[in-house]
């Protein structure tokens, strides 16, 4: 990972949305305005809790935040229902790219399944390609407004479904279109990587990148999975990788809060993920919502992240829905700095490797590490 080059970092006395960010696993139908779910319906005929904005915005947090994985479920039929047609693919994903941009993300990585989206009668192709154009006009929308981002789509296949080559194939299609990687999603828990074992093999023999979702709602199993059967060069989330920690204190009487931990010891997984500097891409205030992180504690300080990042995993950080949860990477940032005393080196840290992380290439990748880096040396 590259050194930041901030030798003391300030106070954060400044507008943290104001930093150029990096977004790497952000769902298209996660981050819907309430305000656009309500237009799109009343065209479609969707019924919806509420049409009131305020209200509708209301319903979705409380929904993610009630602990009923039922009601967290419901709040994405919602939207995906509004997703069907190519002006609302168009609409959404443009907005989606017009919010990232308002908020400071210079590079993100947009991830959404195809196959959810063909309830009118579009084709996977048609569906991609009218995501893409709304993507392209919201790159021209925040260029317009003088601010700068690029965007990519990561081509996701459901888990419970068993479409996997041939949304693998969609997404090499498109990859001289806007399609950066390809991801799989949906229910973790029972669905281990290893029954798409036939796309990964198609996208691995045509040298195309993939992101796996691992280590959210299942264990250590679907990590080693993700990265045996998927090939997989990121863990979308890879939060639970803490479970092959062990951590030993230096008396009876400590506790976390001593900063006196004896020992750390890592199983052989975790070492591995560690030691080759796999991405994992947390999402803290979801992995809360989602009960991600329940085995570590109830509150967001019980976050393994920290300690993920203190013992050198490429922790990388991300929204996962901002509509559900509330929030923005701005948001997270701030979290982080309340919760764990982050400072402006430890953002920067965290950002880059997000930038080396990225699906771009290599000239790409140090390009955008540069302004990352030029951005924040302007701050010290």
């Amino acid at each position: 990972m590259t050194e930041p080059i901030v030798d003391a970092a300030p106070a954060l006395d400044f507008d943290l949305k104001s930093l150029p960010k990096v977004s790497l696993h952000d769902h298209l139908d996660g981050g819907l305005r309430p305000a656009t779910i309500i237009d799109l319906a009343e065209a479609v005929g969707h019924t919806l809790p509420s049409t009131d904005p305020t209200a509708l915005g209301e319903w979705f947090r409380e929904s993610a935040n009630s602990g009923s994985l039922v009601r967290y479920l419901e709040t994405f039929d919602h939207t995906i229902a509004v997703m069907q047609t190519k002006e609302g693919l168009f609409r959404v994903a443009k907005e989606f790219v017009e919010d990232l941009g308002d908020d400071g993300v210079v590079y993100g990585e947009v991830r959404w399944a195809p196959e959810q989206h063909l309830q009118k009668g579009l084709t996977l192709d048609e569906v991609v390609e009218a995501v893409q154009e709304g993507l392209e006009a919201g790159v021209d929308a925040v260029a317009e407004s003088g601010r700068e981002i690029q965007v990519g789509q990561l081509i996701t296949a459901m888990r419970h479904a068993d479409r996997g080559l041939e949304i693998a194939e969609l997404a090499v299609r498109h990859r001289d279109n806007g399609a950066v990687g390809f991801d799989i999603a949906g229910a973790e828990d029972g669905f281990l990587p290893s029954r798409f074992r036939d796309a990964f093999t198609y996208l691995a023999e045509n040298n195309f990148p993939a992101t796996v979702h691992a280590g959210e709602a299942a264990g250590l199993d679907s990590i080693q999975s993700a990265l045996v059967d998927g090939r997989a060069l990121r863990l979308g989330h890879g939060v639970r990788i803490a479970e092959d920690i062990m951590v030993e204190f230096d008396s009876d009487d400590a506790d976390e809060d001593d900063d006196n931990i004896g020992l750390v010891t890592l199983g052989n997984l975790a070492s591995w993920v560690r030691d080759r500097g796999i991405p994992l891409e947390i999402c803290p205030s979801s992995n809360l919502q989602t009960g991600a992180i329940a085995g570590f504690g109830e509150g967001i300080e019980s976050h393994p992240l920290d300690m993920l990042y203190q013992l050198g995993f490429n922790v990388t950080i991300n929204t996962d829905n901002r509509l559900m949860s509330g929030v923005s990477l701005t948001d997270e940032f701030e979290l982080l700095v309340e919760t764990f005393d982050y400072d402006l080196d430890d953002l920067l840290e965290l950002t880059l490797n997000a930038a080396e992380a990225s699906f771009l290439p290599l000239e790409e990748r140090e390009a955008l590490v540069e302004y990352i880096n030029d951005a924040y040396g302007d701050l010290g």
